[in-house]
């Protein structure tokens, strides 16, 4: 008596759906836990205001003032609080830019001084576009 085998000569297959849930599932969880923070290297906590934001293509430079009164251009610490030095590092930052646009960016906490020092900066190199960040308040 001879028997058959009963089993045929197929190629295994590899089944793709629980790989597919699984990449998919770790795609959720890293948009649910990534956060997005703009100022994510200073500690800044800007006052509120409203009003609608404006978008425009000018030359940006961002002076951000932290609590303490230590001055950051751009992201990069200005040496030191001293008029002078800051004048320095804005001329150094706008140098060849053309009516560039200047974003003051203070904590709410930064002493009124270290603001005016800024703005003063600011006039005495002939800046005039200059705009205060706010962030945008919760009853808008």
């Amino acid at each position: 008596m001879r028997l058959q085998d009963k089993r045929r000569d197929e190629e295994p297959e590899v089944n793709l759906t629980p790989l597919i849930d699984v990449v998919f599932l770790l795609l959720i969880f890293f948009m649910v836990s990534t956060t997005f923070d703009k100022q994510a290297e200073l500690n800044i906590e800007l006052p509120e205001a409203s009003g609608k934001v404006t978008e425009t293509r000018q030359f940006k430079v961002e002076i951000s003032i932290d609590a303490q009164g230590h001055y950051f251009i751009n992201n990069r610490r200005v040496r030191d609080e001293k008029l002078a030095t800051l004048k320095r590092a804005l001329s150094d930052t706008v140098q060849g830019h053309a009516r560039p646009k200047l974003i003051i960016s203070a904590d709410r906490k930064t002493p009124h001084e270290y603001v005016i020092r800024a703005m003063d900066a600011a006039r005495q190199l002939g800046l005039t576009h200059l705009t205060f960040a706010t962030r945008q308040s919760a009853g808008d």
